[in-house]
């Protein structure tokens, strides 16, 4: 797809091409991830991170790099790039003519006379990286060399030169198997040609730096074990393959297995098709157990919030698969019974149960067996906010939660600056009482409809407090002389601060708020917070505003919630949208997706970001894949569907 490749002119200059990534993830949860000229630029940038279990199923990054050089009448040529400080060493990039990423990155250069092309794919369901090399023209048998840096560390974490590492490695057919430390697995590197061989020159390469750290003010510097290196000779028209996996491979069936991955990769033919395979990447599915990856590449599997905002997206909307939603839901209230009946400092986060059910159900699930497998938690989820149960959020006389812990931010809006909340909110919520509202009207009608004595007994004892609810929010939140809600209500009163919290009391199915109000909320969404990227999180008349998320960790922790402008709130937006103005807002919706599919060729090449500038011209930043972008996306192509076809 064109927007999926690069030419020359592009990836020649740097400032360009490390400001994109190539991403491949897999089941298992292994990744691998480096800009479009493979020079890492990021501590998460590697070939091969995968998921350890030893490690309390952390990532750990193994191979951080694989160097080439071409030796061609005794002349090398030297592919790889490092970066050294301000120092790139060598400039591989300079040959780069061409990169694509369709089905699977690919980047071609031309050294002299010779064409060469490497294409890297990550196995889909086990722990292996494949690199293809192939030399398209030489006049001449070309010498292959390949150089691995080896890591072994915590995704999160830098390694420096360790008089413990074992770089000794130990032969295999087609290859070399190494351990750097005893408590990791082993790494099998291999090659396809049974003839290539490998010279042990183990060394540290020194303070390679990464870029992306270093402009953020965090530590940059690293040492990389490199134990020696792999050759091969080709000539023009044949082809190597290069392994590194877990697990010992037949050198033979290299080939065969890269094509097989290949082929799994499939065509893609149209944006939506990019947002599936996206979404897809997202799921893992290590040791038999599926979850949803929060955002690649460092972002965490089977976060409560973000696994609820956007199953729905990503398994209905995306995949067509009740099957998946299911079974990742059941994973996540298995594992996930502390946050989702007595502790968390997530306190919306349980109550997002009732949307996800919801919206099950309107993609066309039975209400009763809905209600039958998941009634008993979703009435437990509703029961847990009664006074004495949670420590940080409880119902009030009035009806409506009261969240409050001293120095903690207590809503999705949770940065830190050297300890202390950004955006504590803490009070009344808007968003987390209308998605209260929302699970009790809904907890008590499904009760009546198919619970039952139990279901009618509990619909009963919260029919009052629903009402109570609803007679307390409009009350709390409404400001008229604004003409929209307060984001908190405190000690002090309301809070008037413009941000996108009040979207959920429109989106939600059981509104708290009466409905000749939602156009003047929404009129103020409109006017401050919406983008072509999603939403701002704080108004730009605010003094707080901050424009782009750039800088220190101190000057971007500022922008997370302070005015950087999220994907994912365009969900909301857009359903509150077409339920109060109709058709007439269907093209502004399709408007507000199709800057997204311009940007694929940004940031992560191919995927949807975490978040965005809050000013023009709208920069992505955070995760390179994130779950709640790529399901808001799959959410409003879905609704749009389902518009139309009405």
């Amino acid at each position: 797809m064109a927007f999926l490749k690069f030419n020359k002119s592009e990836l020649v200059n740097l400032a360009y091409s490390l400001k994109r990534e190539i991403l491949s993830a897999n089941k298992t949860g292994a990744y691998c991830n480096t800009s479009i000229v493979t020079c890492n630029t990021r501590r998460y940038h590697g070939l091969l991170a995968v998921t350890l279990d030893r490690f309390g199923g952390d990532r750990f990054l193994l191979l951080s790099d694989l160097d080439e050089t071409l030796v061609v009448n005794g002349k090398q040529f030297n592919l790889g790039i490092h970066c050294y400080g301000d120092i790139y060493e060598p400039r591989g990039h300079k040959y780069v003519v061409d990169f694509s990423a369709d089905p699977v990155p690919q980047i071609t250069c031309k050294v002299g006379e010779i064409l060469f092309r490497k294409s890297i794919v990550l196995a889909p369901d086990w722990d292996q990286v494949l690199v293809k090399y192939e030399v398209l023209e030489s006049p001449a048998p070309v010498l292959l060399q390949l150089r691995p840096y080896l890591a072994f560390r915590n995704i999160h974490d830098l390694t420096h030169e360790n008089p413990q590492a074992d770089m000794s490695g130990t032969e295999v057919p087609g290859g070399m198997v190494f351990r750097l430390y005893r408590e990791f697995p082993d790494l099998h590197l291999q090659l396809s040609d049974a003839k290539a061989k490998f010279t042990a020159n183990p060394y540290w390469n020194y303070n390679i730096t990464y870029s992306d750290e270093y402009r953020r003010g965090f530590d940059c510097r690293e040492d990389l074990a490199v134990p020696g290196w792999f050759e091969a000779r080709l000539k023009a028209g044949e082809s190597l393959v290069f392994s590194a996996s877990l697990q010992q491979e037949e050198a033979s069936a290299l080939k065969r297995r890269y094509n097989s991955c290949v082929r799994a990769a499939g065509e893609i033919t149209s944006y939506h098709d990019q947002l599936r395979r996206c979404a897809d990447s997202l799921i893992t599915n290590h040791n038999g157990r599926r979850k949803i990856n929060a955002g690649l590449s460092w972002l965490y599997n089977g976060l409560l919030r973000e696994t609820l905002l956007a199953l729905p997206g990503l398994t209905l909307h995306g995949l067509n698969s009740p099957a998946q939603f299911e079974e990742i839901l059941d994973n996540l209230i298995a594992d996930e019974q502390e946050r989702l009946f007595s502790r968390t400092t997530q306190v919306e986060a349980p109550l997002l149960l009732a949307r996800v059910l919801q919206q099950y159900i309107d993609f066309g699930a039975d209400g009763n067996k809905v209600w039958k497998k998941y009634g008993a938690t979703l009435c437990g989820v509703v029961e847990s906010y009664l006074p004495g149960v949670r420590a940080e959020v409880s119902m009030q006389p009035n009806g409506l939660l009261w969240a409050q812990k001293d120095g903690v931010a207590l809503s999705w809006m949770n940065a830190y600056i050297d300890g202390r909340a950004v955006t504590e909110r803490a009070g009344y919520q808007v968003e987390t009482n209308a998605f209260w509202y929302n699970a009790v009207c809904f907890a008590v009608e499904m009760g009546s409809a198919y619970g039952g004595a139990k279901g009618a007994a509990f619909a009963a004892k919260w029919t009052p407090i629903r009402d109570m609810i609803r007679s307390s929010y409009q009350h709390t939140f409404w400001n008229a002389s604004r003409g929209c809600l307060a984001d908190y209500v405190d000690n002090g009163g309301q809070v008037m601060d413009i941000r996108p919290n009040q979207i959920y009391a429109l989106d939600v199915p059981y509104s708290p708020i009466d409905e000749e109000l939602a156009p003047s909320i929404l009129r103020i969404v409109d006017n401050e917070l919406v983008t072509a990227r999603g939403l701002r999180t704080l108004s730009p008349r605010d003094a707080r505003y901050q424009a782009v998320y750039e800088g220190t960790q101190r000057e971007r922790d500022l922008a997370y919630h302070g005015g950087s402008t999220r994907p994912f709130l365009l969900r909301p937006y857009v359903a509150a949208s077409l339920r109060i103005k109709g058709a007439s807002f269907v093209k502004r919706a399709e408007w507000l997706t199709e800057g997204f599919y311009a940007d694929l060729g940004k940031h992560g090449v191919g995927a949807f970001s975490e978040l965005y500038d809050g000013d023009p011209p709208h920069e992505p930043h955070g995760a390179i894949s994130s779950a709640l972008s790529t399901a808001a996306l799959l959410s409003i192509n879905y609704m749009l569907d389902q518009y139309t076809e009405e």
